[in-house]
């Protein structure tokens, strides 16, 4: 049995799926779980739709919900020419519930909202790969991993129940004369069966999850690049594919935010020896990237960005020291917020970190932290990771940037910069 995951560049258009058909019927004597994100940028436009709708702007999300449901419609219309086709009745219903709920008043949870408006992405792709796996000679039941995957009420960054959800992958999992399971990634829900996510581009995470509770043979996402490269291709030339990488090494590059796989991805695979395979689904024939229990001398330098960074500096009122107890203050109001720390360094009266520019969750913080400290924050920067780096590695990406900090290990540097000018 292998795992497969999909991602949403995978399926965006009816075209992406004819191909993820041709992928699947190359694997025609294998049982596969597959697991799917959803359609092309759909996660995007629902959180705009989810934002209108917490700002009660109906005129906002109509329009965005009427253009959604066309870009799914196209699809649909795009796979299966016969309207009378089931996928049409099943896609729509998805839509009335998705409607129905945005007609009820928000609730004052806006993460909880989230939670339960964000999942129909995965639901609405998955119906319809579903249905044309079917008509394409590919034996499947659909799954809804929410009725598997049992979670806490941490909206947005849900921590999995292993015991419980363990249990119930393996018993609702099961090959009945089909051939593939299709399930969503990035979806669980609480034992009441409220829905949650995994954190955002967390559908890896999920395939990790049920590999691990399967016990599979291997895992493998299909991506729109050959494999794991060393840069991000949209600011490097000349990029590198990385044609194996240990756990180790897989674990640091999905941490400081290489794009290719989700931070907590690689534990569970490591956990039952379970190897990773990051494939190409333009072309499925190359090697791409084999992530496992590996052994090199040295990884070629590995360049992370992660772009519109923020620096908070945090200082005490009184211009006393930073100490334990602040330092537990200042992450449990980071912890309550659900803001996560790129990068941190502390002196003796100021605490400084790097984070994303969640502007919602940002203010939230910053409102909390200035009722008993200074705070000062710079926007507009980049933060800049470099595995096994060298001078040289450091020189290329310093080229018309400013440092603002930096942290440096044995392996890793971490930069903070800006332009210049």
């Amino acid at each position: 049995m292998f795992v497969f995951k999909f991602g949403g560049a995978s399926v965006k258009s009816a075209e992406a799926v004819k191909n993820i058909v041709e992928i699947l019927q190359r694997y025609d004597s294998e049982e596969i779980v597959v697991v799917v994100s959803a359609m092309g940028k759909t996660t995007n436009a629902l959180e705009k739709i989810i934002e209108c709708y917490a700002g009660e702007n109906r005129e906002c999300f109509r329009q965005k919900f009427e253009a959604l449901k066309l870009s799914h419609m196209e699809v649909v219309g795009g796979l299966f020419p016969d309207q009378d086709h089931k996928v049409y009745s099943d896609v729509e219903n998805l839509f009335d519930e998705l409607d129905a709920r945005l007609t009820k008043d928000p609730t004052l949870n806006y993460d909880y909202d989230y939670d339960q408006l964000i999942c129909f992405g995965e639901l609405l792709s998955t119906t319809i790969i579903s249905h044309f796996l079917n008509v394409s000679n590919v034996p499947t039941r659909w799954m809804d991993i929410r009725k598997s995957l049992k979670t806490d009420n941490r909206w947005r960054e849900a921590r999995v129940d292993w015991e419980l959800s363990s249990q119930l992958v393996n018993e609702h999992f099961k090959f009945n004369g089909e051939r593939i399971l299709i399930t969503q990634g990035f979806l669980g829900a609480t034992i009441n069966d409220q829905s949650t996510s995994l954190g955002r581009e967390g559908s890896d995470y999920t395939a990790a999850i049920l590999a691990y509770m399967l016990k599979t043979e291997s895992v493998t996402i299909w991506k729109d690049v050959p494999g794991v490269l060393n840069a991000d291709p949209k600011y490097f030339d000349d990029t590198i594919l990385l044609e194996k990488l240990s756990y180790l090494d897989a674990i640091e590059l999905a941490y400081f935010g290489t794009s290719v796989i989700h931070p907590k991805t690689i534990k569970p695979l490591q956990n039952k020896n379970i190897n990773l395979h990051v494939k190409s689904f333009v072309n499925p024939d190359a090697p791409g990237t084999l992530v496992g229990n590996l052994t090199y001398n040295k990884l070629t330098p590995s360049f992370i960005f992660k772009m519109d960074q923020v620096l908070l500096r945090i200082s005490p009122l009184d211009f006393s020291f930073i100490n334990e107890n602040n330092l537990e203050e200042i992450f449990g109001i980071l912890n309550q917020y659900g803001m996560r720390i790129n990068l941190m360094q502390n002196s003796a009266i100021s605490f400084k970190m790097i984070v994303n520019n969640d502007r919602r969750r940002l203010r939230l913080v910053v409102d909390a932290l200035e009722e008993k400290y200074k705070v000062v924050y710079q926007t507009g920067l980049e933060l800049v990771t470099i595995r096994y780096f060298d001078q040289s590695t450091i020189d290329r990406v310093m080229i018309n940037k400013e440092l603002i900090m930096e942290q440096r290990g044995v392996q890793n540097i971490e930069l903070v910069i800006k332009d210049i000018g």
